[in-house]
C-alpha cells in the first residue's frame, strides 16, 4: 500500500500551528540583523523606549502565509531601506513569526510589497 505524503509545510515553532507552503517560498536567502530590526519610538526630546526586541538570524520570503494574524501597520527602516510592514503573529499562541511586507519606497524593492517574512528560528518543518 501507498503511503500518503501531503504537501511540505512550516509551522509555528511554538504550537505546531500551520503558517506556510513550502512551495510558496520565494527565497531562503533573507538576513536581518539586531541592528536593523530595533527601533525606538521617541515621546519626549528626553525619553525613548525600545517598542521592537532586536533579532537577527535567517528569514525565509514566502508569497503567501496561513493561520496568522497582521499587526498595525508601522514604517520600519530595515537593510535595504524604508519599508511599511507588519508584524505576523500566529493565530493560535500569538508567537511573532515574523513580518509582512505593506509598500516599499525604495523601486528596486517593490516585489517584497504583499510578502511575508517568516523567521527560520520560529518555524519548523513537516510532512518533509
Amino acid at each position: 500500500m501507498a503511503e500518503l505524503v501531503g504537501p511540505r509545510l512550516y509551522s509555528c515553532c511554538n504550537c505546531r500551528n500551520h503558517v506556510a507552503l513550502h512551495d510558496d517560498v520565494i527565497s531562503k536567502a533573507f538576513q536581518f540583523s539586531s541592528g536593523q530590526g530595533t527601533r525606538e519610538r521617541i515621546l519626549s526630546s528626553k525619553t525613548t523606549f525600545q517598542v521592537r526586541q532586536g533579532r537577527h538570524g535567517r528569514a525565509f520570503l514566502f508569497s503567501h502565509a496561513m493561520n496568522i494574524m497582521v499587526g498595525p501597520k508601522e514604517d520600519r527602516q530595515l537593510i535595504t531601506g524604508l519599508h511599511t510592514v507588519a508584524d505576523v503573529y500566529c493565530c493560535d499562541c500569538r508567537e511573532v513569526l515574523g513580518w509582512k511586507y505593506e509598500r516599499a519606497y525604495e523601486e528596486t524593492q517593490k516585489y517584497k510589497e504583499g510578502k511575508f517574512i517568516l523567521e527560520k528560528s520560529k518555524i519548523v518543518r513537516e510532512n518533509w
